[in-house]
């Protein structure tokens, strides 16, 4: 059946802000979803409030809302644009339940559009754990037991009693454990095990907060069971395809998302799989998702074989886009084909260009994909996994067997891993031999991120294959594999010296994933003797294609992994290759901004002539997706493994013999998008020969040499708070004695502000000094107090630069930039002080040698301008200000970095300064405190948080506003009651804003201080006791819903403090809480602005062109 030609417009619903749960994945789905649409000739409308994503590039749909994903802004959108229909499915679960949402308020009936790809029916029975467990008892699919216990869609507070005496009897029919599952969430939000009846009131209680349905599901306890995964389409005419197989390594307990998964499944027997298979399609069957993928989960019990049905996802999920980077199927591609009315047996496979759709992808490799965590942002959250969502990112490996691709992707992690050692976890590095049996043995059944290192330090000590997998939970077969590895050390350490080691075994090992590090770690060699050893032998890797169909058919797609076999599949290009190194996992400090620097790298390159090759290891990514660039590598960002890409690529003339594929080689690689990863590796590559294009690896170290850096601030003429880099504690203390408390410390060479804190005595600072030794040399600044932080980005190309945009930060100085809310333009910045800042920017621009992007973070004081960093390299700040202006600046510095100049770009009439904004753009943090219970959320140097949105508009206020919204957890109340406890500091100065707040009709309750200054002043302040004097206090307030607003400036530097309590109590209860000053007097603003006017919604295009019409 052809495409459906009764629609001719398309609204698609994005994902919004990177949160636990929902990554980038979404932005991938998006994009190709979006660009296939267009093909087919449909106008596409897209709604997503986030800022760092391709997807709203407004190239790609025809009008793009940067706007908040609520009902109220996407009705506006509804409304103005007159879509025929809503594709609610590539958005995640955000996506998905703000469609329902709109579906259930009458808002799609009223404006008469069509929701397509999922109908509100099936969407309602997937979901809805009630309804899916009787459609499940009707095809004869059993489910664990299983009870449900509502207080409504409306919470309605006085059903709680009733729902947890329905819970506790639930409880008493199944037994403990216990799994208790919130509805209509993300991430396993609101969900948890339980084994005792404190934890299980405390976690229904919490799932019924969570859920936006007001409902909690009790099932019995499947802990220990094997977890499996399909990914599986439909379409109209009922053809049914699997398109992968998932299993978990994790028996069930643990969340899919934080488990290691293997594609395809391992342990299913053909027989087993078939029936599984069809349970799938008559779950499809069954909910009534007729035009697009779903994800189906079921738990096999290991020792019978019984399989139960655990859920579905009736939408595009993060397995989808595991699924699809594994197998080179674009699942979300085809399912927007289907939901406009094609048959699978209508699409033809993009990667072999002569099979189709409707044939189910065949694969001849093994894929693994291991989480990433960052429980080191998060000083006292557990680290055991559980059924909430904990991972912040993923990395995705390729190889013949398991064992390679286990290995290549532990060695992708970033994380200091280089393989499977034998010593135990990242935190036991070096105990795995030494710990007592007992603890060793807990470890190793303890779902935390590091089991699998606690499973390779048993079996290295002889612990029996069987008493290991009953332990873990791990399947049999799986332990078998990680014990190959063990021996396959156990046979490179008995050469004892690398010169022993014959061609044969170092064959072999590198065969199962073994890095040089790992080999060298195991013989007691330097990396480089590896390398080197490898080269003399010919020991090279050779790289295959990822083409669906095993091989059956030839792939036209250039998407490749390596392997160590004889035969190698890339093919040769007709242009000169430009490589671009991604960003690697996602983890808080660098996250989806550099992936989108990346594409836009790609875009730049490819227009200027280069074939584009791209190296990368993150299945959530555009970067990742097939057709993005000309050549895909899905390879670990490692020194070994980016070398022997660039050598199979002809660009390292320095390490043997160049197999250069045809006569126009590599022009370059480019380092400068990635965020840290491939900085880490620019200088060695250089050294090897391989030639770096853009800014110089010299350029970046002269930026972090802080000695040499301050030399060329004091020749420009520009000022730096006083500081000096320390090398022993000794050291650090002389330096913060010298230039005076309070000091931001922190090391050298990181990102995202890791480890730095601001220290306000000597006694601090050692104890910082202590937490932090070995990470080798410390910065000592002083910390310039009541200061405004500014960010500019710029583009420099030798001669001339080009400031793309100065942001003013809302929290001050000390909050880091990528946990602070910034405005642009400038609020508070005057026209002059702005000219300096953009000189400033040109010229230490040109001193570094920049050539290509530059960001420049600055404080302000009054008159007085400092430089706080600089880093000639992309900056997360990009896709925003890129947003923002108009103007692409990552592919403006990528079209410098290939040789062009400034002078000859079409940069607008603003080619100097940048352009002049008509109106304001804020960028919002969002933070994931709701996944770490009992974590302070108050703000500081160390960055925390996953995501961000923007809110755009005329007016600062509704902007803000806007911005807020977006976040999904900072949605400021127009009516209610507003709670401030204030520092002493800032007490003073919140006078008139609270006072505003009573004048707008808000009441307000305060602390005996904090009130008593504000009754001096005439406000009407409630007291209300504080959390520490053990009667009622606010924390029973926010419990019983009673406060809509918290306002809370800390003080002290106790985590136990009063404020700890309020701020962690308002986050678990889904209340806004504010904890800067400025952050504070923003709100009100956005407050006062929406009890004006609700806000109007402009697409991106027509922002745009108002820019360009000036």
């Amino acid at each position: 059946m052809p495409k459906r030609t009764d629609i001719q417009s398309i609204l698609i619903l994005g994902s919004g802000p990177i949160v636990i749960g929902q990554a980038c994945e979404f932005d991938y789905s998006g994009v190709q979803a979006c660009k296939v649409l267009r093909r087919e000739g449909y106008r596409v409308i897209l709604v997503n409030s986030n800022p760092a994503t391709i997807m709203t590039d407004p190239e790609f749909a025809d009008a793009t809302y940067v706007e908040p994903l609520t009902v109220e802004f996407v009705e506006k959108v509804i409304a103005k644009e007159k879509p025929d229909a809503i594709l609610p499915t590539l958005g995640g679960q955000t996506g998905l339940n703000v469609a329902m949402d709109l579906a259930k308020a009458g808002v799609l009936e009223r404006h008469g559009v069509e929701m397509i790809g999922a109908s509100i029916d099936a969407i309602d029975l997937a979901e809805d754990r009630r309804s899916f467990n009787t459609a499940m008892r009707e095809i004869g699919l059993e489910q664990a037991r299983a009870g449900r216990v509502s207080i409504g869609r409306e919470h309605d507070l006085a059903q709680v009693p009733a729902a947890m005496a329905e819970a506790q009897k639930l409880a008493e029919e199944f037994g403990y454990p216990l799994l208790v599952r919130s509805s209509y969430t993300l991430g396993g939000a609101g969900s948890g095990i339980v084994e005792t009846p404190e934890d299980f009131e405390r976690m229904v209680r919490e799932g019924l907060e969570a859920s936006p349905i007001g409902e909690v599901q009790i099932d019995e306890s499947l802990l220990g069971w094997k977890e499996y995964e399909l990914e599986v389409m439909r379409d109209h005419a009922d053809n049914c395809v699997v398109i992968c197989t998932i299993e978990n390594l994790d028996p069930m307990g643990v969340h899919t998302g934080d488990s290691i998964t293997v594609a395809p499944a391992q342990t299913l027997s053909d027989t087993e799989y078939q029936v599984m298979r069809d349970a799938a399609f008559a779950v499809m069957r069954k909910v009534g998702v007729a035009t697009g993928g779903s994800n189906v989960q079921f738990a096999v019990d290991p020792s019978d074989g019984r399989m139960v049905v655990i859920e579905m996802n009736p939408r595009v999920s993060r397995s989808s886009a595991l699924a699809s980077k594994a197998t080179g199927f674009p699942i979300a591609k085809i399912a927007a084909l289907l939901a406009v009315g094609y048959t699978l047996d209508e699409i033809p496979n993009d990667i072999t260009k002569s099979t189709l759709a409707a044939f189910e992808p065949s694969i001849d490799y093994v894929v693994t994909k291991i989480p990433r965590f960052a429980f080191e942002k998060f000083p006292g959250a557990s680290h055991t996994l559980g059924t909430q969502m904990k991972s912040v990112g993923e990395v995705m490996a390729i190889g013949r067997t398991f064992k390679e691709s286990l290995n290549k992707a532990l060695r992708s992690l970033e994380n200091g891993t280089i393989g499977l050692t034998g010593r135990g976890g990242e935190a036991g590095e070096g105990t795995g031999s030494a710990l007592d049996p007992t603890e060793l043995a807990d470890r190793v059944a303890t779902p935390t991120a590091e089991r699998i290192h606690w499973v390779d330090a048993a079996l290295t000590r002889g612990w029996d294959l069987g008493q290991v997998a009953a332990l873990s939970g791990y399947d049999p077969w799986f332990v078998d594999q990680i014990l190959q590895i063990v021996e396959m050390r156990r046979e490179l350490r008995g050469s004892e010296l690398l010169a022993n080691v014959d061609d044969d075994l170092l064959r072999r090992a590198k065969r199962m994933g073994f890095s040089d590090a790992l080999i060298a770690n195991v013989v007691g060699a330097e990396e480089v003797e590896v390398r080197e050893r490898r080269h003399e032998t010919g020991l090279r890797p050779v790289y295959k294609t990822v083409d669906t169909c095993a091989g059956e058919f030839g792939a036209e797609t250039p998407y490749y992994y390596s392997t160590y076999e004889e035969e190698s599949e890339i093919r040769p290009a007709d242009k000169p290759r430009a490589i671009i190194l991604g960003s690697g996992p996602n983890r808080i400090g660098q996250g989806i901004e550099f992936d989108y620097c990346c594409v836009h790298a790609v875009f730049a390159l490819r227009d200027a002539g280069y074939e584009t090759v791209m190296v990368n290891c993150n299945p959530e990514t555009v970067s990742t997706d097939y057709d993005t660039a000309d050549r895909l590598y899905f390879e670990p960002l490692t020194l070994e493994d980016v070398l022997e890409i660039a050598h199979a690529e002809g660009a390292t003339p320095r390490i043997g013999p160049s197999v250069a594929i045809d006569e126009h080689g590599v022009a370059g690689v480019l380092v400068q998008f990635g965020g840290q990863t491939p900085l880490k590796i620019a200088g060695a590559l250089e050294a090897e020969g391989v030639p770096i294009m853009g800014t110089k690896p010299a350029a970046i170290d002269l930026a972090e040499d802080r000695g040499r850096f301050n030399a060329i601030l004091e020749r420009l003429g520009i000022s730096q708070p006083p500081g000096a880099v320390a090398q022993s504690v000794e050291h650090a203390l002389g330096i913060a004695e010298r230039i005076g408390f309070p000091v931001l410390v922190r090391p050298s060479y990181v990102l995202g502000g890791r480890a730095m804190e601001i220290v306000y005595t000597a006694e601090q600072m050692t104890e910082w000094l202590d937490k932090n030794a070995g990470e080798g040399e410390v910065l000592v600044d002083r910390f310039f107090e009541n200061a405004t932080e500014v960010d500019v980005d710029a583009v420099f190309d030798g001669t001339d630069a080009f400031v793309g945009g100065v942001m003013e930060h809302i929290e001050e100085a000390g909050i880091h930039s990528g946990d602070s809310a910034c405005v642009v333009p400038p609020l508070t910045l005057g026209k002059v002080t702005q000219g300096i800042l953009k000189a400033h920017a040109a010229a230490i621009a040109e001193a570094l040698g920049t050539r290509g992007l530059i960001n420049i973070q600055f404080a302000v004081r009054d008159s007085e301008i400092v430089v706080i960093e600089a880093n000639p390299r992309a900056s997360r700040t990009i896709p925003f200000i890129s947003k923002a202006t108009g103007v692409p600046l990552a592919k403006v510095a990528a079209t410098v970095m290939s040789g062009a100049k400034l002078a000859d770009l079409d940069l607008g009439p603003d080619a100097v300064d940048g352009p002049t904004l008509p109106f304001n753009a804020v960028k919002e943090a969002v933070l994931p405190f709701n996944r770490f219970p009992g974590v302070d959320t108050r703000l500081g140097p160390e960055m925390r948080s996953t995501g961000e949105v923007m809110g755009i508009d005329p007016d600062f206020g509704v902007a803000f506003a806007k911005s807020q919204a977006g976040t999904g957890a900072m949605i400021l109340p127009l009516k209610g009651r507003v709670f401030c406890s204030l520092a002493n500091r800032d007490k003073r100065a919140m006078i008139f804003p609270v006072k505003r707040l009573a004048q707008l009709g808000f009441d307000i309750v305060a602390t005996a201080g904090t009130a008593e200054t504000l009754q001096r002043a005439g406000v009407d302040a409630e007291i209300i006791g504080k959390f520490s004097d053990g009667g009622p206090s606010v924390v029973n307030r926010i419990e019983d819903g009673e406060i809509d607003l918290v306002l809370n400036t800390p003080t002290g530097i106790g985590a136990r403090a009063d404020g700890y309590e309020i701020r962690t109590a308002a986050v678990s209860h889904g209340i806004p809480c504010i904890t800067t000053l400025p952050g504070i007097l923003a709100a009100i603003q956005g407050i006062e602005a929406l009890r004006q006017s609700d806000g109007d919604v402009r697409s991106l295009q027509d922002y745009h062109r108002e820019l360009a019409e000036r």
